[in-house]
């Protein structure tokens, strides 16, 4: 049993520990956001380490995802009505291909969250795209289309932005938020539905925790991307719903464990330290920390605490020896202790702070990006906030940093930047 262990552990973390690629969202199956690489840019700005930047042809909010000399990027083009993904030549930024469909439907979302915010994923051999109410679409790397799955429309006020997770032949869906969300896994070979699980529906009347609506309730919905974590000998599959984290046997769908102590609405993904995994709530919301490998309801039993209207963001932080860095939306961020829930410090980012990207970790150096496009380089240490370097490329962005191969991959609103010592 412990080999089998190791072998699952080395499926998903060996994404992030290979120098040359970052082939999903926050650059591996276990929604890390950590590097390997050392020898990333430290500083950058519009004149300065920029290996090339290429003009994108409409707003976007997804990360790019990289993998050998391709660079894929999720995009939806308003006038066209048009949902699809676009490969560039990692080298030059040169378009290889752009496929996709058309979607005339009505589909709500929020003004600063366009259509196709969902990052790819891709396994080396097969990328995968998810477009809300649109479905899915999979193909492999020079765009051969491979399948097309239509999962049924979804409504949130605020759209959605939940990304595909892939492992082994499996590749997981959360269709969502909404009434009718669901949490799916497909195989990635041929698109078969392999199992659903049907979210519940919450009863939120009364609640405070949440934007209010029209009728005095709460926004609800989530719009984390699950992660795989390895708890003993098992493996699971971890989602953070509205009012409560669910872990899942990956290859069944089966429900393995519940905590609850969230609150409606969630924004962050959830990270694991060892197997802990902790959970932040949107917006002055609840965050929980819970100890996976339980069974049933764990609420009492494996969660280790909880925070009740909490300084919970848009964008997921980073873990590093039993502490957890993260901002809130408006630039403040902070170190908690991952087991306990103690914060350690708190501290405004210089420069425009605010923010709906995620960290990104390389070595000892914690890498965050700005709406208004600049990114500040921190220390991560428990003891002290310590910033090592900040830079500005001057467009807005909700994305969050891709690295690959000593480079560092910006989307913004109107482009798309390879960072790196080594110019054209």
């Amino acid at each position: 049993m412990r080999l089998t262990a190791l072998l699952f552990l080395s499926i998903f973390y060996c994404q992030f520990s290979s120098a040359d690629n970052w082939p999903a969202w926050r650059g591996d199956a276990a929604g890390s956001g950590r590097t390997g690489e050392s020898d990333l840019p430290l500083e950058w700005g519009k004149d300065k380490n920029v290996k090339w930047r290429i003009d994108l042809p409409d707003r976007g909010n997804s990360t790019p995802v990289i993998f050998g000399d391709k660079v894929f990027v999720t995009q939806a083009v308003d006038t066209e009505k048009f949902r699809g993904l676009y490969c560039f030549d990692r080298k030059d930024g040169k378009q290889l291909w752009k496929k996709g469909l058309t979607f005339n439907k009505k589909e709500r979302t929020h003004g600063a969250n366009p259509y196709a915010s969902a990052s790819a994923a891709t396994d080396g051999k097969t990328v995968v795209a998810y477009f809300g109410s649109a479905g899915a679409m999979a193909w492999d790397l020079d765009g051969n289309e491979k399948w097309k799955k239509d999962f049924g429309p979804i409504d949130h006020v605020w759209g959605n932005s939940t990304s595909p997770v892939i492992s082994g032949d499996l590749v997981f869906f959360y269709h969502g938020p909404g009434p009718g969300a669901v949490m799916m896994a497909l195989k990635l070979s041929t698109g078969e539905t392999v199992w659903k699980f049907d979210e519940p529906k919450w009863d939120v009347k009364g609640r405070t925790d949440g934007f209010r609506d029209q009728d005095g309730d709460g926004v609800v919905g989530s719009f984390s991307t699950p992660i795989l974590v390895e708890a003993g000998d098992r493996k699971e599959l971890v989602m953070s719903f509205p009012m409560e984290m669910k872990s899942f046997d990956p290859a069944s769908g089966k429900v393995l464990w519940t905590a609850k102590g969230l609150n409606p609405l969630i924004y962050t993904s959830p990270v694991v330290d060892g197997e802990n995994v902790l959970v932040l709530g949107g917006y002055s919301g609840n965050s929980i920390s819970v100890k996976a490998g339980g069974d049933g309801d764990v609420t009492s039993s494996n969660r280790l605490w909880q925070k009740v209207r909490h300084n919970g963001g848009i964008g997921t932080g980073v873990t590093k020896g039993g502490y957890y860095y993260y901002q809130d939306t408006g630039g403040i961020t902070s170190c908690l202790d991952v087991a306990t829930g103690e914060e350690k410090w708190k501290a405004r980012l210089p420069g425009a702070g605010k923010s709906w990207g995620s960290f990104v970790l390389s070595g000892e150096r914690i890498y965050t990006l700005s709406q208004a496009g600049d990114s500040v380089v921190f220390k991560a240490a428990p003891e002290k906030f310590e910033v090592l370097a900040q830079s500005d490329i001057g467009e807005h962005t909700n994305s969050s940093l891709a690295v690959s191969d000593g480079e560092i991959f910006i989307r913004t609103w109107e482009g798309l930047w390879c960072i790196s010592k080594q110019q054209l």
